[in-house]
């Protein structure tokens, strides 16, 4: 059943208070690394504490962490081209000051995130991403959390959350259920869904895979505005997201990941089981809260009803004004509400 009602004021008010002004010293100290500072359009930037390194069997992975120790974790998951702390800069120290512990990843091929093995094949296949999730938890040691993310990141909580239920206390996810069909990715969209993915053609071709490696910052500021065409980012917003795609993996993963989603890539055999489950687009039975922006240039906005089959557990849907493809970083307060929902509904 899909139940719509609007977010809680309470919370989004809190986002809006954390960006009125500089942290107090009493108040950061709470929040391991939660300060905050000024950008010239008056939006709070918060320092997430230092890069934190933690090993899979596969990866070096890249996080944050923020929040009381012993807090119910949250795992907030970026997607492409962005970065986990331009996305969750206003969203995670909020949820710390409710009690929560969050972990911010950088995704494989992303910022210091690194493959351990030379000879590891740079995937960016939708089961790599779910079973980096996974591992990074076992990692980390972490019996089950939160899952909120899009894009990519919504992508890998939904991997997850489907396959690994019991990894998943609940799941927010931008889009609905992203999982990819690939029984049916030659079948064609309407002219105007496929007008938003262009950049998944350019990859498909040697020409696409030269302008990524050689103009990566060039292309992102065109998927920024065109996925978000109302989000009004500031240069130091985009500077910071900047640095991730200098990492040597980025190129290979991301070429990898638009390839494959289309078919014209082979996955990696590693994957090849957790793929074929896929396949059967496996359901959410974990309580969800799935999320449109009413501004995404990339997916327009839906009720849910499309994907609502695909959430056997409690669900609830909202349509988000304002915000674009990268709602958490465009609308934090209605992110923060939808975290707290779907805590909820446990």
């Amino acid at each position: 059943m899909i139940r719509r009602r609007r977010p809680a004021q309470a919370v989004t008010t809190a986002v809006a208070a954390e960006a009125a002004g500089p942290v107090g010293v009493g108040q950061a100290s709470a929040v391991a690394g939660a300060a905050a500072d000024r950008t010239p359009a008056g939006r709070a930037v918060f320092d997430l504490g230092p890069v934190r390194q933690v090993r899979t069997d596969v990866l070096d992975i890249a996080y944050h962490d923020v929040g009381p120790a012993r807090g119910e974790p949250v795992i907030l998951l970026h997607g492409w081209p962005f970065s986990p702390v331009g996305s969750y800069a206003e969203v995670a120290p909020v949820l710390a000051r409710s009690g929560y512990r969050c972990y911010l990843p950088y995704l494989r091929g992303h910022g210091q995130t690194r493959f351990l093995r030379e000879d590891t094949f740079r995937s960016g296949q939708q089961a790599a991403l779910g079973a980096d999730l996974v591992a990074f938890m076992d990692a980390l040691r972490i019996p089950r959390a939160l899952f909120a993310g899009y894009d990519w990141g919504g992508r890998a909580g939904d991997v997850a959350a489907a396959l690994w239920p019991e990894r998943c206390a609940g799941l927010v996810s931008v889009n609905g259920y992203l999982i990819q069909n690939l029984a049916v990715s030659q079948q064609p969209l309407t002219p105007a869904m496929e007008e938003g993915y262009w950049y998944f053609f350019y990859f498909l071709t040697e020409r696409g895979r030269k302008g990524l490696q050689c103009n990566r910052e060039d292309l992102a500021r065109v998927v920024w505005r065109r996925n978000s065409p109302e989000w009004h980012f500031t240069e130091a917003e985009f500077e910071e997201a900047a640095k991730l795609w200098t990492n040597p993996d980025y190129v290979d993963v991301v070429i990898h990941s638009y390839r494959h989603r289309l078919a014209a890539a082979p996955g990696d055999r590693c994957y090849a089981e957790l793929e074929r489950r896929l396949l059967d687009q496996p359901k959410v039975t974990v309580p969800a809260v799935t999320l449109d922006g009413q501004a995404d240039g990339v997916i327009p906005p839906t009720d849910g009803g499309g994907y609502a089959a695909h959430f056997s557990g409690p669900w609830v849907h909202h349509a988000v004004p304002g915000a674009g493809h990268n709602l958490p970083q465009e609308q934090p307060g209605v992110f923060v509400d939808a975290i707290l929902e779907v805590d909820a509904m446990g």
